[in-house]
């Protein structure tokens, strides 16, 4: 069955498709969901929300442009919204540093790692990096979602960044002390 069938049937609350359309999209949309979660559990309770969702929207779904995309944006849309309105979004000042520059390493940092460090940053941080950095929303974009000033989002995402660097830095030099020891 093809994907615009799949979605046509869910349309008409066919629960086989929804199960079906679930199954297609879970893992990837799960993806999206831990990018904006403090965790695992976090990101499976934003993933099943927004599945609720997406089969209460479907019916908005026009075939313009890809379901793919249409369904990322409930995803993160559903993600963010249990922050939208909290004050301590906006808490950092809207002086914003220089670029900050992330190296990585690939043969030392795995993407579970780079996960786990953007899931430990402070949520206004991990969600301005995530909408920045890994979806490539605008600041204006990030200011009208999350309900804050551009230049909290600059800020926030500057320091995002310095954070990740440093913790990076970190497991770099800690591979380099156990080469050194073994040795």
């Amino acid at each position: 069955m093809g994907l615009e069938q799949l979605i046509n049937d869910c349309k008409k609350n066919d629960r086989k498709a929804q199960e079906q359309l679930y199954r297609l999209f879970a893992s990837k949309l799960f993806t999206v969901c831990l990018k904006y979660s403090r965790n695992h559990a976090e990101a499976q309770d934003n993933l099943q929300d927004g599945f609720i969702l997406i089969f209460k929207k479907i019916e908005q779904y026009n075939f313009k442009g890809s379901f793919d995309g249409w369904a990322k944006r409930i995803m993160v849309n559903q993600s963010l919204q249990q922050y939208r309105g909290i004050s301590y979004l906006g808490l950092t000042s809207d002086i914003v540093a220089e670029e900050t520059e992330i190296e990585i390493d690939e043969d030392h940092v795995s993407i579970d790692y780079l996960m786990k460090i953007i899931q430990e940053l402070p949520d206004r941080y991990r969600l301005v990096f995530s909408l920045y950095v890994l979806d490539g929303y605008s600041h204006k974009e990030i200011a009208e979602l999350l309900e804050i000033n551009e230049g909290t989002s600059k800020s926030n995402l500057s320091r995002a960044r310095q954070i990740l660097k440093e913790k990076i830095e970190k497991l770099s030099d800690a591979d380099r002390n156990n080469v050194n020891y073994h040795h």
